[in-house]
């Protein structure tokens, strides 16, 4: 089983945050999401996959050296969803690949969609749900009917995972930025079916947002969403602090808060936060509702 994961893109609704690091990157619950979903692909049975970088691609492929049955494609210019893979081509098997983005947090089972794609016989098997908040695909039954005509069929939103055959791949440009929706609109031009797997009872979300991220957390520390097995709470339930932190007695921890490696100043208040490993809260702060990452 192989998989891409798509790592390239600059994060730019998570700026300044994404000045520091890749959105790939951010930490969650103190772990860097790159690499735990890399952990989730091989414990779902990849042995080969592919990484693309570009913005701050240094720190991607720093992060990811050493690691076994990963390939970390450098991009020198941006090339997108589809011309990332279009890139990828030679690095693939002869065997379907799936594929996803480097910033969402879910429980999708990798293995179940790879299967239906290949028990489907489709080229492209898409991952969709009832996201009200993304909702812009007309889906009729088990397949694709439009990106476009919102008028007919039911609307679902593309999760980001996606199975695809390589030789699909050929249809788009060589070293040109490239969607890979725009393929899959030539696809559905030229008769051929999307099958489409839905994943409407599973948790997922893109960290699009700080409000996106700080969600998240808020969820995974108080028990709303499920804690993927790679990660680990201790038993003071809502607080998770690195044991390298910093810290005096007077600390004050609301609510829920995650903080990294950091130093904290005496009389602080932390509430609804997450700190990162390297940031400082000077003394006598109150920090409500913030990512704070130096």
């Amino acid at each position: 089983m192989q998989a891409m994961i798509l790592a390239a893109g600059f994060g730019t609704r998570l700026l300044p945050y994404t000045l520091v690091r890749p959105k790939p990157l951010f930490p969650v619950l103190n772990q860097p999401l790159l690499l735990l979903t890399i952990q989730r692909l091989q414990k779902a049975g990849c042995d080969h996959i592919v990484v693309n970088c570009h913005y701050l691609r240094e720190q991607i492929v720093h992060a990811l050296q050493g690691i076994p049955g990963v390939i970390v494609q450098e991009e020198s210019s941006v090339l997108g969803t589809g011309g990332g893979l279009r890139l990828a081509l030679d690095q693939f098997r002869d065997e379907p690949v799936l594929v996803t983005n480097g910033d969402i947090y879910h429980t999708i089972d990798y293995q179940n969609l790879y299967q239906d794609h290949k028990l489907k016989g489709a080229s492209v098997t898409m991952a969709m749900h009832d996201f009200p908040r993304f909702n812009s695909v007309a889906v009729q039954g088990e397949r694709v009917f439009s990106f476009d005509d919102r008028a007919k069929g039911d609307l679902l939103a593309f999760t980001g995972l996606h199975v695809l055959d390589p030789e699909v791949l050929a249809g788009i440009p060589e070293n040109e930025e490239y969607s890979i929706i725009d393929l899959y609109r030539q696809i559905l031009k030229q008769g051929q079916m999307i099958s489409v797997t839905r994943v409407d009872n599973c948790f997922w979300t893109d960290m699009g947002t700080v409000e996106d991220y700080l969600e998240l957390h808020a969820g995974l520390l108080t028990g709303e969403i499920p804690v993927w097995p790679e990660l680990s709470l201790p038993a003071t339930g809502s607080f998770l602090l690195d044991h390298r932190v910093k810290r005096s007695s007077e600390l004050v921890l609301r609510d829920w808060v995650c903080v990294g490696n950091a130093v904290i100043g005496k009389n602080t208040c932390l509430q609804r936060s997450v700190v990162w490993d390297g940031a400082m809260i000077e003394e006598g702060c109150r920090v409500v509702d913030q990512l704070v990452v130096q």
